[in-house]
């Protein structure tokens, strides 16, 4: 692809993009779905016309996990509030890890049997679907919750368990990649949760310090539009250094690295730091427009004939690991751990708030085209956004009321 190719194809997505917002409002879809749509007619309408897109699966792994992660996760960490995080952390914690990984356990063995395809579709490429599609996107149910006055608290575990559920995922996705691709070589169960361990403890120690660095950067910078520079580069330089230099977990060392800064800006109380905060805003909207839109122009009539039944096992299998870890898991972690106090009706609008969006998109967008089932488990992924995008996201405000927690 030409640079003015890619300059022409960038400027058309985010102008589409911005035309589509307006119209998600008159029509009252969600902003994701309508991009999805959106993105799904120009391409067939391009194609039926003859012309080349020049969009490629294979070329989405670098620009998806490289630029649009890293933008994802640091804005959820930077603007996440940390003290009411901590008050949580306990639960919060419980639902992203434990939860996270049973729900990828449950999810890869209800469609490994689902599928019934040992050959075509073996336990790795289960494992992956599974660990997909066990990134939460709460941010459409976060924003209804707020409007009808759900209880802060709730907000916040909401909130919380996506962004440490979502770089649990990602390592746990990047460990099966690596397993599925032979990178990391033939790996025991054991040995893979070490590698696991220190891919995820050496991600959050490297966030640490590269975060604590640009701690210093934002005291030197003088003006709004350094300090958001600096936050900016943060961003990358951590994910680059983790990923690239260490070999660990670039996602968690983005995370790590957002929460200080975040929590930083906050404690400042400066105005200066509203820039920052703008911007992040842009980069959010601007990541997740090109990855819904993505998603749109890749999916074919063929996903749908030829891989209905994987959508609707994979739509079950979370649903069921869903229910399993919200009802049946969580009730039972301590009272300590603040979960006792969660109410019924509460515990169900975190079930049907658990949304699959952008990390679940950008990480099947990302899979090697090498592995022959990349487009199963493409397809399913696809088939579970859409489920949540235009039933449980149109639902949730009229669950919340039934729930009586407005």
């Amino acid at each position: 692809m030409t640079t003015q190719h890619v300059i022409f194809l960038f400027s058309g997505l985010v102008l589409l993009a911005i035309l589509v917002q307006p119209l998600s409002q008159r029509i009252r879809l969600p902003f994701t779905a309508t991009l999805v749509i959106a993105g799904f007619l120009v391409s067939e309408l391009l194609v039926a016309r003859g012309i080349d897109t020049g969009i490629r699966a294979g070329n989405f792994h670098t620009l998806v996990f490289y630029i649009f992660l890293p933008v994802l996760i640091f804005e959820s960490a930077y603007n996440i509030d940390v003290r009411l995080l901590l008050r949580n952390l306990v639960t919060i914690l419980f639902l992203a890890i434990p939860l996270m990984l049973l729900s990828t356990l449950i999810t890869a063995v209800l469609v490994y049997y689902g599928i019934g395809h040992a050959q075509g579709f073996p336990w790795i490429a289960a494992l992956l679907t599974g660990a997909l599609l066990s990134a939460t996107d709460p941010v459409a149910v976060v924003a209804i919750c707020r409007q009808l006055g759900v209880p802060e608290h709730l907000v916040v575990l909401l909130e919380g368990e996506s962004l440490f559920n979502d770089a649990t995922a990602i390592v746990v996705f990047s460990v099966f990649i690596a397993i599925a691709t032979q990178d990391a070589g033939p790996m025991s169960l054991a040995e893979g949760g070490l590698f696991f361990l220190r891919v995820f403890s050496g991600g959050l120690l490297c966030g640490a310090i590269v975060g604590a660095g640009f701690l210093l950067v934002t005291r030197l910078a003088t003006t709004a539009v350094t300090r958001a520079a600096a936050s900016l580069i943060c961003a990358y330089l951590a994910f680059a250094i983790a990923e690239s230099v260490l070999h660990v977990s670039g996602v968690m060392a983005v995370l790590v690295a957002g929460m200080l800064l975040g929590h930083a800006a906050r404690g400042r109380n400066d105005s200066r730091d509203e820039f920052t905060g703008r911007l992040w805003d842009f980069n959010t909207w601007i990541a997740n427009a090109l990855v819904f839109l993505l998603m749109g122009i890749t999916i074919t009539t063929d996903m749908f004939t030829e891989r209905w039944l994987a959508m609707l096992i994979g739509i079950a299998a979370v649903i069921l690991a869903r229910a399993v870890g919200i009802f049946g898991i969580l009730p039972l972690l301590p009272a300590g751990g603040t979960a006792g106090s969660i109410s019924c009706a509460e515990r169900s609008i975190l079930y049907w708030g658990g949304l699959r969006g952008a990390v679940t998109l950008a990480l099947a967008l990302s899979l090697p085209t090498s592995l022959d089932y990349w487009w199963t488990i493409q397809s399913i992924a696809f088939g579970v956004v859409l489920f949540t995008l235009f039933l449980q996201a149109t639902t949730m405000a009229s669950a919340i009321r039934r729930s009586g927690m407005q």
